[in-house]
C-alpha cells in the first residue's frame, strides 16, 4: 500500500540506457566541464554549448520521434539530467526547461500546436518557458491573478509572472491565466486556462533577470503581459482546464528535479572522496579519520537511495501518469533534493576552508540545492501531494 504489487517497484533499465549515459558523460567532460568556472563567474551559459547539445540530439529528449525528438523514454531524460548535474546543474535547467512547455502541449495541445511548436524545440532552434508563478502565487497555483478575457475572437491576457526560468531566451511560453471566477472557495482550481504566447506578441515583455543564489547561468526573469491578445487556437486543452495541465506538467518535472539532485550528490561525493584521499592532516590523509569515513558512507547511502527512487519514478512515468506515478515522483523529489542538501553541507565540511571558497567550486552545489528544494513544488508541497494521493487511493476521499 499504496502500490498494488511488488512489480510496481521495477526499474526498467537496459544496455541502451548505459550506452546513452556514456555518450552524455563524454559530452559533459569534453565540452561542459572545462567551462563550469566561466559559467559560475559570468552567470551566462555560452550559446555554443546549446548548439553542441542540440547537435548530439539532447534537446530532443523526452519528445516523441514523430515531432522530431529522440523518443519519449523518460529514463533517458533522467540519465541526461543526472550526468550533466554532477558537473553543472544550471545547464540542465537552462537546456531542458522547455519540457515545462512541451509536456502540456504534447498531453493537451492540438495536433497543429504540436506540429508548429515542438519540432523546432527538439532541434534546439527555439527555446520555451512555462509562465505560471506570480509574486503572490507560487505553491498556490490556484491563487494566480493573471486574467484572460474574451475579445475579438480570442483572449486578452493581463498580468505579471515572476521567477520564470528560461524566459530571457524563450521564444514560446505557456501562460496560465484565470478565464472565469471559481465556483466556490473549495474549487479555486477551476476557471484557469493555459495559453501559448509567442515572445514577439504585442504587449508581451520579458523583464530583467532576477538574481538568485544558485544555478548561476540560468537566472529566472519577470514576465509582463499588458493586454496581450492571442487567438482561440492559442488555448492549450480546454478552456477552464488549465490547472490540470499544469499539475500533469509538474508531475513530470519533479522527477527531472530529483535527477538533478542525484547528479549533485554524485558530484559532491566524487569531489569529497578524491579530496579526502589527497588532503594530508596530522601526517595522514583525512580519509583515514572515522568522521570523514562516516560522512562519505552516509553520502553514498543517500546517493544510492535517491538514484533508485528517481529511476523508479521515471519507470513509473514511462508506464503512464497514474496515482502511483504521481506519488513516486513526489517521493523522489522530496528525498533526493533534501539528500542533495545534506551531501553539499558534508562536502563543504570535508573540504574545510576550500569548501567555502568560491574558487573551490564546492559551495556552489549547496546554493544550487536551495533552488531544487523550491522549484517544481517545495518539500512541503511534495509531502502534501504524497499524503493527499495516498488518502484518496486508500480511503477514496480527499483531505
Amino acid at each position: 500500500m499504496p502500490f498494488d504489487s511488488v512489480l510496481d517497484f521495477r526499474v526498467e533499465l537496459n544496455e541502451d540506457h548505459e550506452l546513452f549515459r556514456k555518450t552524455v558523460r563524454q559530452f559533459v567532460e569534453r565540452y561542459l566541464e572545462p567551462r563550469v568556472k566561466e559559467i559560475e563567474q559570468s552567470n551566462e551559459i555560452p550559446k555554443e554549448l546549446y548548439a553542441k547539445a542540440a547537435e548530439a540530439g539532447f534537446m530532443g529528449l523526452g519528445i516523441p520521434e514523430e515531432y522530431g525528438g529522440q523518443g519519449s523514454d523518460y529514463l533517458n531524460v533522467v540519465i541526461f539530467t543526472e550526468e550533466v548535474s554532477r558537473v553543472c546543474p544550471a545547464f540542465v535547467t537552462s537546456a531542458l526547461v522547455r519540457g515545462l512547455f512541451t509536456t502540456p502541449v504534447l498531453f493537451f495541445g492540438t495536433e497543429e500546436q504540436k506540429r508548429k511548436y515542438i519540432p523546432p524545440l527538439a532541434r534546439g532552434e527555439k527555446f520555451a518557458a512555462h509562465a505560471t508563478t506570480e509574486p503572490g502565487a507560487g505553491s498556490d497555483v490556484a491563487g494566480i491573478k493573471t486574467r484572460a478575457v474574451r475579445k475579438d475572437g480570442g483572449w486578452v491576457i493581463t498580468g505579471q509572472k515572476y521567477f520564470i526560468t528560461g524566459a530571457d531566451k524563450a521564444d514560446y511560453f505557456v501562460v496560465l491565466a484565470r478565464t472565469s471566477d471559481p465556483p466556490s472557495r473549495h474549487e479555486r482550481h477551476k476557471g484557469l486556462t493555459m495559453f501559448i504566447v509567442e515572445r514577439d506578441t504585442p504587449g508581451f515583455r520579458v523583464g530583467e533577470r532576477i538574481q538568485v543564489t544558485g544555478l548561476r547561468g540560468s537566472m529566472p526573469s519577470e514576465v509582463v503581459l499588458d493586454n496581450v491578445w492571442v487567438p482561440d487556437d492559442a488555448v492549450v486543452g480546454e478552456v477552464g482546464d488549465g490547472f490540470r495541465a499544469a499539475m500533469v506538467t509538474y508531475d513530470y518535472g519533479r522527477v527531472g528535479i530529483a535527477a538533478q539532485a542525484v547528479g549533485v550528490i554524485q558530484g559532491v561525493f566524487e569531489r569529497s572522496l578524491n579530496y579526502s584521499a589527497q588532503r594530508i592532516a596530522f601526517e595522514r590523509p583525512i580519509l583515514a579519520f572515522q568522521a570523514i569515513q562516516f560522512y562519505l558512507a552516509d553520502m553514498l547511502r543517500d546517493l544510492a537511495a535517491a538514484r533508485m527512487l528517481t529511476y523508479w519514478a521515471a519507470t513509473m512515468l514511462n508506464r503512464g501518469l497514474t496515482t502511483e506515478a504521481v506519488i513516486a515522483a513526489s517521493l523522489a523529489k522530496l528525498f533526493a533534493t533534501e539528500a542533495a542538501e545534506r551531501a553539499a553541507l558534508k562536502g563543504i565540511e570535508i573540504h574545510g576552508g576550500v569548501g567555502v571558497t568560491i574558487d573551490g567550486m564546492v559551495e556552489r552545489f549547496l546554493r544550487d540545492t536551495q533552488i531544487m528544494k523550491i522549484y517544481e513544488g517545495t518539500s512541503e508541497i511534495q509531502r502534501l501531494v504524497i499524503i493527499r494521493h495516498l488518502v484518496k487511493k486508500v480511503f477514496g476521499f480527499e483531505v
